[in-house]
């Protein structure tokens, strides 16, 4: 049994040329380091963030601070490491993660499969829906991010309080699919997993080190069959060479050293803000691209939200490990949710998710909803903390939904901006006021759409789930990348570079109505099984503790 180790290298020991360079370690670019590792391309992985050990993630205010950088166009507060990605914009708010394994490291974790309706859309290449390989994808990412149901689930106070909300809606409540270990394990990177404890901090990084992030997963994988890995390290732009690519990177830590790295093939794995930024700086350097790129942004209908002072208890505040209250299991940070499909119409469906606050922000919860009067006993919150006082009963909605994805990525002063005029104006806002509106008055609560609208985070719409900008098309008029998820050759045609890929949450050329991991995964692996056909490699997928357990012990 493996203990997890530490899979970063020093700056000092990466090679001036590879077979592959993998830039981002998320969902995509982990499978992509994985896969291509395991058909014997020597790879080397660039992330911009640092790693963060089991254990080491925040857990407490001050830490939880120190992990935030805020951005708001050039300027920015903070590390430029920090777990925690803000981007403040003029029309939306973005948050998306920083560190190895990518958002894997601090999102909810929940599974799901898009309602058929979303591949039904014109938007996507033929090939998706024909060549077969899309189940594949998602089977293959299930088998190794093995999201499951949490048995005790209904029996959980936030997942009580979820079914008392849902009878707005006359549908009661599922559980929810996630990356978390229940039991102990040995996962199929051969790294031993400890089981969840319940202690609702998966937004903040698991410190237990049951959750089944990209760097316990297929990063963890990709480093055992021989990648490279590198952390805190920024890509810029990439370069067309002769026979190849090249690489421009500098040091996350704001040095105006540069440097580069060359490969024969380059798997862009960023995100969907840094691998639209990295290909719009590429283009401003000379590559020619589609006139699609930066096109198609979608925060994918996202809204969290809160229902306070309603009469259930809720118990939705994370207690950390070990654990700062112990009278009451908290879950997973979806334990439940609430699935709202519109037969009639695919972008009027939505699912309510309960969420949980991680044990970390605490303190501030009572700043956050005092303020403007919102919380009646006020006093009882700041002297007996958020788990017996007036916020013990705060629901937390996290609701994924549907828009018309007309955002639009830019550089502006070499910064990346989101242009989306009057995207708070969209039709899915408005349904999901209404619907949180009344599963809060069902419960005898307060609907508070934005806490934070006296901050720096503004009444502007928030994502979580951005996607699009380097969206898959059957040709560059009407996406950046083809289906096989290699980028175009110029602003029209069929044509494409060879040995230049996006795999991440970019490619998606719609919103997803559900949480994207999975499919981001499932669509990486399905690359990858190209990848593989047209350049006459071959990997397996066998787990590697099923390898272990065949080897004869001494």
């Amino acid at each position: 049994m493996q203990q997890p180790e530490i899979l970063s290298l020093a700056r000092a020991a990466m090679r001036p040329v590879y077979d592959v360079v993998v830039v981002g370690s998320g969902y995509g670019g982990g499978i992509a380091a994985s896969r291509l590792s395991r058909a014997g391309q020597q790879v080397c992985v660039l992330e911009r963030g640092r790693e963060v050990p089991v254990g080491g993630f925040p857990s407490r205010m001050p830490e939880l601070r120190r992990e935030l950088q805020v951005h708001s166009g050039k300027k920015r507060s903070g590390s430029g490491t920090g777990l925690y990605d803000v981007r403040l914009g003029s029309d939306i708010n973005v948050v998306v993660g920083c560190g190895l394994g990518g958002g894997s490291l601090i999102n909810a974790g929940v599974a799901l499969r898009p309602d058929a309706r979303v591949f039904a859309d014109a938007a996507w290449p033929d090939a998706i829906r024909t060549d077969g390989l899309l189940d594949l994808g998602y089977e293959r990412a299930a088998d190794m991010l093995r999201p499951s149901r949490h048995a005790g689930a209904p029996a959980l106070t936030k997942y009580l309080a979820l079914e008392a909300a849902s009878g707005a809606f006359g549908k009661p409540p599922v559980t929810a699919p996630v990356t978390v270990s229940f039991d102990d394990v040995v996962n199929p990177a051969g790294i031993a997993q400890a089981a969840c404890t319940l202690c609702g901090d998966c937004c903040s990084g698991c410190n237990v080190g049951a959750k089944n992030s990209i760097a316990v997963t297929y990063l963890a994988d990709a480093k055992a069959h021989g990648a490279e890995i590198f952390t805190e390290l920024a890509v810029s732009h990439v370069e067309k060479l002769s026979g190849g690519w090249r690489v421009h990177f500098r040091s996350a830590n704001d040095t105006d050293e540069t440097a580069h790295v060359d490969a024969t093939t380059v798997f862009l794995g960023a995100g969907t803000l840094g691998s639209t930024e990295i290909l719009l700086r590429s283009r401003e350097c000379g590559l020619k691209a589609s006139d699609r790129l930066g096109m198609g942004f979608s925060a994918n209908g996202d809204i969290i939200a809160f229902a306070l002072g309603g009469k259930n208890r809720a118990n939705a505040v994370g207690v950390g490990e070990p654990p700062k209250f112990t009278d009451d299991p908290v879950g997973a940070c979806v334990a439940g949710q609430i699935e709202l499909p519109d037969e009639a119409e695919l972008n009027a469906s939505m699912i309510i998710q309960e969420g949980t606050m991680p044990s970390s922000i605490a303190p501030l919860l009572p700043v956050f909803f005092i303020a403007g009067g919102r919380l009646l006993g006020a006093a009882q919150s700041l002297i007996k903390g958020v788990y017996k006082g007036p916020l013990a009963h705060l629901q937390s909605f996290f609701v994924v939904s549907h828009d018309d994805a007309e955002g639009r990525l830019v550089l502006q002063n070499d910064a990346l901006e989101v242009a989306w005029p009057d995207v708070a104006k969209q039709e899915v806002y408005a349904r999901v006021d209404d619907a949180l509106t009344k599963a809060a008055q069902g419960v005898g609560g307060l609907y508070i759409k934005n806490p934070l609208a006296a901050t720096n985070m503004g009444a502007r719409p928030t994502t979580a789930h951005p996607l699009g900008g380097c969206g898959m098309g059957e040709t560059a008029e009407s996406g950046t990348v083809n289906h096989k998820c290699q980028v175009f050759a110029g602003p029209t045609g069929d044509e494409t570079y060879a040995g230049l890929y996006v795999c991440d949450g970019s490619v998606m050329p719609r919103s997803l109505g559900c949480n994207p991991l999975l499919t981001i995964s499932a669509l990486a692996e399905r690359a990858m099984v190209h990848f593989a056909r047209d350049h006459n490699l071959g990997f397996d997928t066998e787990p590697i503790r099923a390898k272990a357990e065949l080897e004869p012990t001494s």
